[in-house]
């Protein structure tokens, strides 16, 4: 069965390792949108960069006669998964999406809960504060000019220069992060706010604990509202949604 990977995340990485087991039964392709510029590849074909919007995206599966698609993409890359939830549809191709759970706040902890990026950057308020920002490079935009604030910002690869806020210093590094080094790290920069996305998952989450046990807090931006799809919560529902799609056909998946 040939199969189409929208990846890039831990999730996507541990339904490669399934796929990679099974390349007599499976046929995979993973799409990689090239936003990291050394990301981890599997072995199985790789393809980088964008499809040309849900037209390229309708073209490239029927032209590759892909038989099913698994949508392991990031929570926040809205517009991809939107493109293949159109796509699909249009190319009578089914369809999964692995999203992972979201974070919710517990007892300790100091959660100001946002819409965006724009908003996380007023939740800031004006007083001088010590913040480590872990929203990703490609949404700096907000904060560039925010010059009051001293910034700790940390990323897989380095942000272009003209996007950082003032001051920032550049902390380079890939999860996943530990809850005690998460401690040390906010306890060594004398952090008081974290402003993260909510991202979900294991890999990252050991800021959050960290930031309860000392009293840090936390700008939760919230997920954007994606397109309808059905929905796993890791890779191995996906691997059994695919096994039952290779035995016995679509009609069937409704049952899963």
């Amino acid at each position: 069965m040939r199969v189409l990977v929208l990846g890039g995340t831990t999730e996507a990485r541990a339904l490669y390792g399934l796929l990679e087991a099974r390349t007599g039964r499976f046929q995979a392709t993973v799409s990689l949108a090239g936003a990291t510029r050394a990301p981890v590849l599997p072995a199985l074909d790789v393809r980088i960069g964008g499809f040309g919007g849900v037209a390229g995206l309708r073209a490239w599966l029927e032209t590759h006669g892909i038989e099913a698609v698994i949508d392991a993409t990031h929570p926040f890359a809205a517009q991809i998964s939107g493109n293949a939830v159109q796509a699909c549809a249009q190319a009578g191709v089914p369809l999964l999406r692995v999203e992972r759970p979201g974070w919710t706040p517990g007892v300790g902890d100091d959660w100001t809960l946002v819409p965006d990026m724009q908003a996380a950057a007023c939740a800031l308020g004006t007083v001088p504060r010590r913040v480590l920002l872990t929203v990703g490079r490609k949404d700096l935009l907000p904060f560039a000019t925010m010059d009051r604030h001293d910034w700790l910002l940390r990323s897989v690869d380095r942000p272009d220069s003209a996007l950082l806020p003032p001051g920032a210093r550049v902390l380079q590094a890939r999860g996943p992060f530990d809850e005690a080094a998460e401690e040390t790290l906010l306890r060594t920069e004398r952090i008081d706010v974290i402003v993260t996305k909510n991202s979900g998952g294991m890999a990252t989450a050991g800021k959050l604990v960290a930031a309860r046990r000392l009293g840090v807090a936390v700008i939760m931006v919230a997920r954007p509202v994606l397109a309808p799809a059905p929905v796993v919560p890791d890779a191995t529902a996906a691997m059994t949604w695919l096994d039952v799609l290779h035995d016995h056909g679509a009609s069937t998946l409704r049952d899963v």
